[in-house]
């Protein structure tokens, strides 16, 4: 796939969130990379071999202070194609897999941890 057409995708993405997930969103950027970097991988302490589609450098808003005056840099979301692509084995499961990344890594911007959002996404994925 094209980084145009992924990108496409993963802007839809963010656009299909509900509008009271989007007002959340200004001083986020999303970023898509071919893979993660080293140092990026090393954080999540990933294996060799174990691959990272997503990932949310940030401070949570359940964390943030909201008394300051200064403006806090941008938390970012990486969203990573070529994992993506290597996992995925048609065009629908690769849009479906962009999708889950999004929301799952967003998820973490507004304060929830590892074993919630597997718990959500247990949940969706068991609904007919």
């Amino acid at each position: 796939m094209t980084r145009a057409a992924f990108e496409k995708i993963v802007e839809e993405a963010i656009s299909s969130l509900p509008a009271e997930f989007q007002e959340h969103l200004d001083n986020v950027v999303v970023v898509v990379e071919d893979r993660p970097s080293c140092r990026q991988r090393e954080s999540v302490g990933l294996e060799p071999g174990e691959d990272l589609f997503g990932l949310y450098e940030g401070v949570a808003l359940t964390k943030k202070q909201l008394d300051t005056v200064e403006v806090p840099p941008p938390d970012r979301v990486w969203i990573f194609q070529e994992p993506i692509e290597r996992h995925c084995t048609s065009r629908k499961q690769m849009i479906l897999e962009i999708q889950d990344t999004v929301i799952h890594e967003i998820g973490h911007h507004f304060g929830l941890e590892e074993d919630e959002l597997e718990a959500i996404e247990d949940e969706y994925e068991d609904e007919p």
